[in-house]
């Protein structure tokens, strides 16, 4: 540091000599010689503006863009339900025509229900009215036969109104008696031979030809007999 200084010195000096000098001359109004060829001048006012630099501001750090938020997870898409198929036209056009023909078939089938019921109802219609028909002629040959015996029988002594008896009389296709049986009694043994022997007296009675009739209505037979229903 003393080495600095009277390094220093000297020049330091110097200037404060310098500096004093110059100081002195403006005030004593100092005019550099004329011999020196050196004109004098007016000295110029110079107007200055002192313009003090500003450092330049440092740019404000532009805030960073926020981040941006976390997508959700993408939904696995909904699965898409099939949408139907349109059905061919050719295909359509069958579906009716089978609908058609099953319609027609159903149609016939009760028309032949129909038919057939009417035809059963007729059926039965005739049956009974046949059935009737032969139980009218099976009693006209019923009724023949009473009155033959009718005209066989003899009364005995014995009997009374209000006695009958009922016979089981059996004949074959000719209509002759081939069995008599006395299945309820008058409560008189005489009336009830009287009865028995009128029938067996006759032998033979006119019976149908037919012989679903005659199986049906005279190969046994019931015979009601009964005094007060006779002629004599």
């Amino acid at each position: 540091m003393a080495y600095a200084l009277r390094a220093y010195s000297g020049p330091l000096m110097l200037a404060l000599l310098l500096h004093l000098a110059a100081v002195a001359a403006l005030h004593g109004g100092w005019v550099p010689p004329q011999e020196l060829g050196m004109k004098a001048f007016k000295p110029q006012i110079v107007h200055s503006t002192l313009i003090v630099m500003q450092p330049k501001a440092k740019p404000k750090p532009r805030p960073a863009p926020p981040k941006p938020a976390a997508a959700p997870p993408a939904k696995a898409p909904a699965k898409a339900e099939p949408r139907p198929q349109p059905k061919p036209q050719v295909q359509v056009d069958l579906e009716a025509e089978q609908r058609r023909r099953q319609e027609q078939e159903r149609q016939r089938r009760l028309a032949e229900l129909a038919q057939a019921s009417f035809a059963e109802a007729l059926a039965s219609e005739a049956s009974e009215l046949a059935q009737d028909d032969d139980e009218a002629r099976a009693q006209s040959y019923r009724f023949g036969i009473y009155q033959r015996v009718v005209a066989n029988w003899s009364r005995p002594p014995s009997a009374r109104n209000g006695m009958q008896a009922r016979l089981l009389v059996e004949l074959i296709p000719t209509g002759e008696v081939i069995g008599v049986t006395i299945v309820e009694s008058s409560g008189s043994g005489a009336f009830d031979r009287s009865a028995e022997a009128a029938v067996r007296k006759a032998r033979t009675f006119n019976v149908p030809r037919e012989a679903d009739l005659f199986e049906a209505h005279f190969r046994r037979f019931s015979l009601l007999f009964r005094p007060e229903d006779l002629l004599r």
